[in-house]
């Protein structure tokens, strides 16, 4: 019973950012869509774009993305599945001294 419960908020952990950066692109789309929209009608002079809903979607969508991105960057990580250039850097060993230097 506890692994389904530990396996049930993994799985919250993920949908719920999931849900946020959804949220956050929808936000964009509309103040995009909104401001098209004025743009398009002939009586308004001069139409106004919604920047807080705008810049609201912008930090949901890319905190959400952010959040899933480093979730699955940190799962590969752990277990291998990296390439090499994105894996934990080793420290090279030391070079066995070759004697004295003397010139």
């Amino acid at each position: 019973m506890k692994l389904i419960i530990s396996r049930l908020i993994a799985v919250l952990l993920l949908v719920i950012p999931g849900i946020g950066a959804a949220y956050g692109f929808l936000l964009m789309k509309d103040a995009l869509y909104d401001y098209f929209a004025q743009t398009g009608n002939v009586e308004l002079q001069n139409p106004v774009f919604a920047w807080g809903m705008f810049i609201l979607g912008a930090i949901l969508f890319l905190c959400g993305i952010a959040f899933i991105g480093g979730w699955t960057f940190y799962r590969d990580r752990k277990r291998n599945y990296l390439s090499s250039r994105f894996r934990a850097k080793r420290p090279r060993p030391p070079r066995p001294d070759s004697g004295s230097k003397t010139e």
